[in-house]
């Protein structure tokens, strides 16, 4: 290794990317297919039942399926993370920095106080 390459600086990561963008969208899809998906979960897991009596209004019964109801909560759970980082990646892809030195930009605030 040599000395010069291990004084060289790093490469500071680009916040402003607008290929996030696309991730975005990307995002916003799956969260619709998830919200889909995670109704159709839940129907799946209520079941009524009636049961006709003579003399009386029917009985009905409602059955609850844990395992539909709760794959329901867990895709439901997952779009919604989805929907932060999509407006997470958004707000990075349109966000852009300011192109003057930090110095400038503190002249500046000091004049404006």
């Amino acid at each position: 290794m040599t000395a010069a390459a291990a004084t060289a600086p790093a490469p500071a990561p680009e916040l402003h990317q607008p290929k996030r963008a696309l991730i975005a969208v990307v995002e916003v899809v799956l969260v619709v297919l998830l919200a889909f998906a995670a109704h159709w979960c839940w129907q799946r897991g209520i079941q009524r039942f009636s049961y006709p009596v003579e003399g009386r209004p029917p009985l009905v019964s409602t059955r609850y399926h844990g395992n539909w109801i709760g794959g329901s909560i867990a895709l439901a759970t997952v779009a919604g993370i989805l929907v932060l980082d999509a407006i997470r990646q958004t707000l990075l892809a349109v966000r852009t920095r300011d192109r003057r030195p930090p110095e400038d930009v503190a002249q500046t605030t000091d004049e404006l106080v």
